[in-house]
């Protein structure tokens, strides 16, 4: 099911290059942090999904709104998604907490659950590099939003750094 989701996110960001190394790079690190922090295998398997599907909220706001702000993903995303994880016969429960956390992946005070949680340090770490992030800013969302022991160690190796 995963490769089938994958398949149909570069299908859904033809001609997108940046968005599709961006989500694959998300799930590849979701997944890392994920099988680190031993989630139970359903768990893990929204996890994945969710990472793929996490900005499909871009395409729908760009066109909408002409931008993408992360509220914007959030309130145009799981629709989106919702129909695509419907065509792939999802069960109803499965594309409910999907599409939550396609909601909630840019909302840092309320994360209620584990999988949200490393989306968002997989995002974080993704998007820090891809936006040239100072190292000050790297220790600056580390200390205010990586949570799991796995995130906070992938995020000081890649960034090399020690913890104060």
């Amino acid at each position: 099911m995963i490769q089938k989701l994958t398949e149909k996110m570069i299908g859904y960001f033809t001609g997108d290059p940046k968005r599709i190394q961006h989500f694959i790079k998300v799930h590849s690190f979701a997944r890392y942090i994920g099988l680190r922090e031993f989630l139970p295998e359903h768990e893990q398997f929204l996890l994945e999904c969710a990472a793929l599907v996490h900005d499909i909220g871009i395409k729908p706001a760009e066109e909408q709104y002409g931008e993408c702000g992360g509220k914007l993903q959030e309130k145009l995303g799981p629709a989106e998604a919702e129909k695509l994880l419907t065509e792939l016969e999802f069960t109803p429960q499965d594309i409910e907490r999907i599409c939550y956390i396609i909601a909630h992946h840019h909302t840092y005070d309320s994360i209620n659950g584990r999988d949200l949680q490393i989306l968002i340090e997989a995002d974080f770490i993704v998007n820090l590099y891809e936006d040239g992030a100072s190292i000050d800013a790297v220790k600056t969302a580390y200390g205010r939003i990586f949570r799991t022991e796995s995130g906070k160690r992938l995020l000081r190796t890649v960034w090399n750094f020690t913890e104060n």
